[in-house]
């Protein structure tokens, strides 16, 4: 990738404009087949075993406190130690129904793996996530759904949202035998990780498959193509159901606030991977030759491998600090150096070097430094060639659908309680849509088990049936050891 650095005022780049080479089939034709390979093969039965035994099986495990879940670790790993991997998945899907998809989306080097005891004596942690998806890929290949729903109590709960935050709350409230229905703006469900995770990360339409998995448990009905604020509304939905969960994610994407912005190669990262995900020929494509991202999340990373791995020949990461403050983890940065990213720090975006016709042929970013806690412009510019750029600098929360609701937002998404609930009596919200949110998968689960469990006991007027609830609705629990009660069992009802 070409480049020329400016000191002083930003001039205008010496880069000749030309023509963007922005095009698909990129790649031999047999190599589209395996381009998107699983980026983590599972663990063989035998390899299993050999793991399992790594694990110390601590007691107040750290590892079990670092999972947002609270998944009992060092137990699901004894049951597939003794051979036991569906009860391992009855373990694990019973604090996290969409274990099976986490075990290969969580970042587990900083949350469960980073503080294993192995990883802090040993450098090597056991590889926590790599059992996990074992032991659910096992029970979810044999199709037997591992919970079994309570008696109808005749409730009716709308889910606004079948992403993981939705997913979770319904499966949790049709555990209990209230009935629900998820209203989806997509045509298919799933949220980010239908639409927004990285292709080698899931494979063989795993999100698809999950989903089919979790509307076992029945009482679950999902309606397609209906958008808050347009096909529904949360008047309609608190008028018609006996409570509402929000879990709607962020549909909108940070602009740059740059000029030439809405150029036709100026592409936010999220729509990309969407497509990208949903495309039934990778050869049809669009890839630049030089791309440069704009970001420094997971987001970012995954659109840089995306596309690099689709044949662009220079994919640059640029971000305006530094490396330790790229909320991608240390380990995502390296997986990008390693397939060919460049990851630049310590510069923001300036300028979009235009051509006649509103292409942009080139960036200009200006170096940044952090003084005195305070990150502002050096003065010196560097241009980088782009004839494809993408916007990966965070998601947005859109209040319109909301608008005359009484939902009290906070910092720009809805603000929630400990259990989830908004300032509307009947309305709880969890997942990205809400304030102080962690943008992760699991956490989204957590949020949407928890304010599942909120729902149920405000709807019964009897808190103490949520205590020893994964006990109660385990199938075949006397014949299993029995999966530790939520870190959140004794959630009580609302007060209203």
């Amino acid at each position: 990738m070409r480049s020329m650095k400016h000191t002083g005022s930003a001039g205008s780049s010496s880069i000749d404009a030309g023509s963007p080479d922005i095009r698909g089939a990129r790649l031999p034709a047999g190599d589209y087949a395996h381009v998107f390979d699983d980026l983590h093969p599972p663990l063989s039965p035998h390899e299993a075993i050999v793991e399992s035994d790594r694990c110390y099986f601590c007691y107040d495990a750290p590892c079990m406190n670092a999972c947002p879940t609270g998944i009992d670790i060092p137990l699901f790993i004894r049951q597939i130690n003794a051979g036991n991997p569906a009860g391992a998945a009855r373990t694990i899907l019973a604090e996290n129904i969409l274990g099976g998809m986490c075990a290969r989306v969580c970042p587990t080097e900083t949350l469960c793996e980073e503080v294993c005891v192995r990883e802090v004596a040993e450098g090597k942690p056991v590889k926590i996530g790599h059992l996990q998806r074992y032991a659910t890929d096992m029970l979810m290949a044999t199709g037997n759904h591992p919970f079994t729903r309570a008696a109808e109590t005749g409730r009716h709960i709308a889910v606004v949202g079948a992403g993981p935050a939705g997913i979770s709350a319904a499966h949790r409230l049709a555990m209990h035998g209230h009935q629900v229905t998820i209203f989806e703006a997509r045509p298919k469900g799933g949220g980010l990780n239908e639409y927004g995770i990285a292709a080698y990360k899931t494979v063989n339409n795993f999100a698809q498959r999950e989903l089919d998995f979790v509307l076992q448990i029945g009482g679950i009905h999902i309606e397609y193509n209906q958008t808050l604020g347009q096909d529904i509304t949360v008047e309609a939905l608190k008028a018609g159901y006996d409570a509402v969960f929000l879990a709607m994610g962020l549909p909108g994407v940070n602009d740059l606030g740059l000029a030439g912005e809405d150029a036709p190669n100026v592409l936010d990262a999220v729509d990309y991977i969407a497509n990208l995900r949903q495309a039934r020929n990778l050869s049809t494509l669009p890839v630049g030759r030089d791309i440069v991202v704009i970001g420094g999340g997971m987001t970012a990373i995954d659109v840089a491998i995306q596309t690099k791995k689709l044949g662009a020949n220079n994919v640059t990461i640029v971000y305006r600090r530094g490396q330790e403050s790229m909320n991608a983890s240390a380990y995502e940065q390296e997986l990008a150096q390693i397939h060919g990213v460049v990851i630049r720090h310590w510069l923001q975006p300036h300028a979009l070097e235009r051509s006649e016709d509103g292409i942009v042929h080139a960036i200009t970013f200006e170096y940044t430094a952090n003084r005195d806690g305070k990150l502002v412009g050096t003065g010196e510019y560097l241009t980088l060639e782009a004839d494809q750029v993408f916007k990966a600098i965070g998601q947005t929360f859109d209040p319109e659908p909301l608008r005359g609701s009484g939902i009290a937002l906070a910092k720009g998404r809805i603000s929630v309680d400990a259990e989830g609930r908004t300032s509307v009596e009947g309305i709880w919200a969890g997942g990205d849509c809400v304030a102080g949110g962690k943008d992760l998968t699991v956490a989204s689960v957590e949020d949407g088990k928890v304010a599942a469990l909120s729902i149920h006991a405000a709807l019964t007027s009897r808190p103490e049936a949520v205590e020893g609830f994964a006990e109660a609705v385990l199938s075949g629990a006397a014949h299993h050891a029995p999966a530790a009660p939520s870190r959140h069992a004794t959630v009580q009802p609302g007060s209203e």
